[in-house]
């Protein structure tokens, strides 16, 4: 850009007047249009050193957050707790108050420690009311068995936890082992189903020799609903000094094996009766071979 000769010539003369209009409290654009400099170079160097008036400076949105969150902080406030009252973020507050003393802990580790354990106390008992809920509904979704459902069931049981005849080792009679007392009762109850008469079922108790063993045989037995005429001698299992047992306290009983009489027949009908859930469970609807 060319400029008039003689524009610039007084230069001290001009910068004197720009630094007056300046400490007057002029702004840029009111010294460049009063004097006519269009160089931005040179208004540069006519201003150099004189400050802006503080009219013409931009408000910064922020300094009212900076402030406030300089105030919570003196008060202890944590960085969680001004982010979530100001909206900011951790890493603004960080710059923003760094230079001011940490607030100081206001509970022992002991009170922060027995506050978390209430809270996780509180946890775990949601936790059990919603497992004991959950439970319960789909107790109250299964109903009352049909006599079919109950056979179905038994069979599936027996084979599960019951033992088995092997081309090795001919085993065909009925025997079925649990330490589970509601497995118990479903196996009598199906039993009962297929007309097996109490006097052809007879009882063993299995459980280590370490543990309450007159116990054990008296919970078995009222279980039940046996005397003792019904029960073999009880078989104990020899503790091992080098197993750590978890079957272990009160609740243990061991097991009880329940096994029928004369049963060559009956256990070929549940083997006969498992292959043929087998086969429904994998033919399609519908299509059942003969």
């Amino acid at each position: 850009m060319t400029h008039a000769p003689g524009k610039y010539t007084d230069f001290e003369g001009l910068r004197e007047r720009a630094v007056a209009l300046r400490r007057a409290g002029c702004s840029r654009r009111q010294i460049r249009d009063r004097l006519q400099v269009d160089n931005n170079d040179i208004l540069n160097r006519l201003l150099e050193g004189e400050p802006p008036p503080a009219w013409t400076k931009r408000p910064n949105a922020k300094d009212d957050l900076r402030d406030k969150a300089r105030e919570l902080r003196l008060r202890g406030w944590t960085y969680d707790q001004i982010q979530v009252e100001l909206g900011c973020s951790k890493s603004s507050i960080s710059l923003w108050v760094r230079d001011l003393p940490k607030p100081e802990r206001r509970r022992t580790p002991e009170e922060a420690s027995a506050i978390a354990r209430r809270g996780w106390e509180v946890t775990l008992h949601l936790r059990d009311e919603e497992r004991r809920r959950t439970k319960h509904a789909a107790k109250q979704a299964v109903g009352t068995l049909s006599q079919r459902e109950l056979f179905l069931l038994g069979v599936g049981l027996y084979w599960a936890e019951g033992s088995k005849d092997k081309p090795y080792d001919r085993r065909e009679n009925v025997r079925f082992v649990n330490s589970d007392p509601d497995m118990i009762r479903v196996f009598l109850a199906w039993l009962d189903l297929l007309g097996v008469e109490r006097e052809r079922v007879r009882f063993t108790v299995m459980i280590h020799e370490t543990a309450d063993v007159a116990g054990a045989e008296q919970h078995w037995g009222e279980l039940v609903g046996a005397d003792s005429s019904s029960f073999n001698k009880t078989t104990l299992k020899r503790h091992n000094p080098k197993t750590v047992r978890k079957n272990i306290g009160d609740s243990y009983r061991g097991c009880l094996v329940i096994k029928v009489r004369k049963s060559a027949d009956l256990y070929r009908r549940i083997e006969g009766s498992w292959y043929g859930i087998v086969l429904g469970a994998t033919q399609p609807i519908g299509e059942m071979s003969n």
